[in-house]
């Protein structure tokens, strides 16, 4: 199944994204059916009113998740461009649900800076509580998958040896469109890229993931509970602006896409923020 918020004149609204039309679950958004125990059978029984596929108005997949939790240096070829050591646990950071914008919105540049950099992950999201997992609880766990642009404020990322003063701006983050559940994700590993003003710049595909997600909800399943609609971005593959001689930052206008093979595609314009 793929599942969605979308926005509609009545508010945020859960819908199941089939082939020909959205079907409202009945549910609030994505965050609220994860929270039923049975919301797999739930979504694929809903039979709500039906919206068109064409214009859908999609809002951040989980508009208000718990945790939005992220991991750097997870690819090993980002690892090298940025002249790290591979690690030997994950590089943890965190976002919060106002950075977060839908995967059609617009990207708010920050005036603060000119340094603004892309990154496209392959994200998890959880389906059920979990805490200390097994390998094969940490799987059962996860809900599916979705895209997320973790758009990087790369001066004021570097201020300091903690990244999340970067990471965390006002509407800089697409999320969705959709969660692919994990039983109609393809197996192996994942084409991953970012195109920017009709040029590629990332690459890569989820093989060269450090960490897998199910080490991944493993890891942090040892540090805090994990709960339905926690969001966790699994790191980003090389390409990045930053990285690039000279460095290429994101700028007005520009035109973003996101895309992880089998699981979905963020298109986003670029905006500079209003004084």
């Amino acid at each position: 199944m793929r599942l969605a918020t979308i926005r509609t004149a009545t508010g945020n609204r859960a819908v199941r994204v089939d082939a020909d039309a959205a079907v409202e679950t009945g549910d609030a958004d994505v965050r609220a059916l994860l929270e039923r125990p049975d919301w797999a059978d739930h979504a694929a029984a809903a039979a709500g009113p039906t919206h068109p596929l064409d214009g859908l108005d999609y809002a951040p997949l989980v508009p208000s998740p718990e945790k939005i939790i992220c991991v750097g240096l997870n690819y090993r070829d980002h690892v090298r461009e940025m002249g790290h050591d591979m690690p030997e646990y994950p590089t943890l950071f965190a976002k919060y649900a106002p950075s977060l914008v839908g995967a059609y919105d617009d990207i708010v540049l920050p005036r603060v800076s000119e340094k603004i950099d892309y990154e496209v992950e392959l994200t998890i999201v959880i389906g059920r509580s979990v805490r200390h997992a097994t390998p094969e609880q940490a799987e059962a766990a996860i809900a599916g998958y979705t895209v997320l642009n973790d758009v990087s404020v790369r001066d004021y990322q570097n201020r300091t040896s903690q990244f999340l003063q970067g990471k965390m701006f006002d509407r800089t983050t697409p999320l969705g469109p959709w969660l692919v559940t994990s039983d109609e994700v393809p197996d192996g590993g994942l084409a991953v890229s970012t195109v920017l003003d009709g040029e590629t710049l990332q690459s890569s595909t989820t093989d060269e993931l450090v960490f897998s997600a199910v080490d991944l909800v493993v890891y942090l399943s040892e540090i805090i509970t994990l709960n339905p609609g926690d969001v966790i971005a699994t790191g980003t593959p090389g390409g990045v602006g930053h990285a690039r001689k000279p460095p290429r930052y994101l700028t007005d206008g520009a035109e973003l896409v996101t895309t992880v093979a089998g699981v979905g595609e963020c298109r986003n314009t670029c905006r500079l923020e209003k004084s």
